[in-house]
């Protein structure tokens, strides 16, 4: 009789706690996404380009905390093709981050479905195409973490949010351009920049006494920008997902591969102001422009565009004034483990430097003197099957000899213990890096502690399959 009553307690137990087991997982997105050639008008001229589901740039995807990312990608393609989710960390999934180091590449007319979670990450991200210089046509957008509810911010929870994906563009077809590279010479001058796939047509619209969030990538392939708003101050309040000490700025210089978030409150008069970037570091300077139009407006933009810097050092001190908001929640409640910096001892330092040369008629360029070439096998399947030949941990040494710029091609790779900690200075080189830009002599030294990482491996071009990164110096 016992029996017979315990037995049915005991399923209601299992199903209640199979209930909460459901209703704990945390959120799941689906996505199909086909990569297909379109013709674009970015500069109000017929070009091919790369469409996601017909759109170009590609759909933006919005998540929160801890979201699960599940994306099928179909290639339509005549080439094979890959998406990389720039910042997003890949904790236990390293092999979905869409590099020819950790994927094989989607043949043309087959799929390939990414499954990951943006586990304890904020911020702002984009994806983009990282085969045959794909992204020099399209095939990029954004990609943004909201903090969940429960966690509170650093900052007031603005009114409304834009997300600004800014870079240079090029006419020329991105095959030509592939083609130029492969032959050892540089990428030409770029023609334009701009502003969510469009040139001086982007318009954004708020209301007055309003506070909204940008969110502001560099997508280009080869240029920084400045980015600034006519009239407008922007408050800086996140960097590459870290909160950050909420400095008020005039403009930003923002890389390629950078992204940052900042507020801007819509304190002037009704009316529509200029949203401008500005090419860096080459010239001629390049300037394209969006709106930023004011609800009830009636005027367009006039005056003169706010002038950016022109110089070098402006961007390095600008730099020198972003630091990250120790004090600030992150991503999770009671943060643990690699969140606590200072109680990690560093027990290995390794100094990198990079280079430019002539091999085998072609320019390269180089870490420690190593140009990297793809591995016939992804060095995640290399690593796990133990195949030989596929990359060597032993070409890159911890401390570079500086002598000439001297380089040979490899796939090299940095051995690594699980939960090691350690330094990796970073010597940077000046030398032109497009057309026109960082001339001259000199070096900087930068530093990176490699915390945490959760893989066995870097790969030689400084594609950490799993792990983080703090820059400080």
């Amino acid at each position: 009789m016992k029996q017979a009553i315990l037995t049915p307690i005991f399923v209601g137990i299992l199903a209640c706690w199979s209930a909460i087991s459901v209703i704990a997982e945390d959120r799941y997105q689906f996505f199909t996404w086909e990569i297909t050639k379109g013709t674009i008008f970015p500069l109000g001229v017929p070009q091919e380009g790369i469409l996601i589901n017909g759109q170009f740039p590609g759909p933006t995807i919005e998540a929160i905390t801890n979201d699960n990312i599940v994306v099928n990608v179909i290639n339509k393609l005549d080439d094979k093709f890959l998406i990389t989710w720039s910042g997003i960390k890949q904790r236990r999934t390293s092999w979905q981050d869409g590099v020819l180091g950790t994927n094989c590449p989607i043949p043309p007319n087959t799929n390939w479905t990414y499954k990951f979670q943006v586990k304890d990450q904020i911020g702002t991200y984009t994806y983009f195409p990282t085969t045959k210089i794909h992204k020099a046509a399209g095939a990029f957008g954004g990609f943004n973490i909201a903090q969940r509810s429960v966690i509170d911010t650093p900052y007031v929870i603005p009114d409304g949010e834009f997300t600004l994906l800014v870079g240079d563009w090029y006419k020329t077809n991105h095959k030509i351009l592939r083609r130029l590279l492969d032959l050892g010479k540089s990428l030409p001058f770029p023609d334009a920049l701009l502003i969510n796939g469009q040139k001086d047509v982007a318009v954004f619209t708020g209301e007055a006494g309003k506070t909204y969030k940008f969110r502001v990538s560099n997508v280009g392939l080869a240029t920084s920008i400045n980015f600034r708003i006519q009239g407008h101050k922007l408050k800086l309040i996140e960097v590459e997902g870290a909160h950050t000490l909420q400095e008020t700025y005039e403009s930003l210089d923002i890389h390629v591969g950078q992204s940052m978030t900042v507020l801007v409150t819509l304190d002037e008069s009704i009316g529509d102001y200029y949203i401008v970037t500005s090419s860096r570091f080459i010239d001629p300077i390049l300037t394209t422009t969006a709106t930023l139009r004011y609800s009830g407006s009636n005027s367009k933009a006039s005056g003169q565009l706010p002038i950016g810097p022109t110089d070098v050092d402006w961007s390095i001190k600008q730099a020198r004034t972003i630091r990250l908001n120790l004090t600030a929640n992150a991503a999770r409640p009671n943060p643990q483990g690699s969140f606590h910096y200072g109680t990690i001892p560093i027990l290995r330092t390794l100094q990198l430097a990079n280079s430019k040369s002539i091999v085998n008629g072609k320019l390269r360029y180089a870490v420690n003197g190593i140009s990297h070439i793809n591995p016939s096998t992804p060095l995640k399947l290399a690593d796990w099957f133990n195949i030989p030949g596929i990359f060597d941990l032993n070409t890159i040494k911890d401390v570079p000899s500086f002598s000439g710029n001297s380089a040979k091609l490899g796939t090299s790779v940095i051995g690594i213990p699980h939960s090691y900690g350690g330094l990796m200075p970073f010597r940077l080189n000046k030398f032109a890096c497009a057309p026109g830009s960082c001339r001259g002599g000199g070096l900087k030294l930068c530093y990176f502690e490699f915390l945490r990482l959760d893989a066995l491996h870097s790969l030689g071009k400084l594609k950490v399959l799993k792990g983080e990164f703090k820059r400080w110096g």
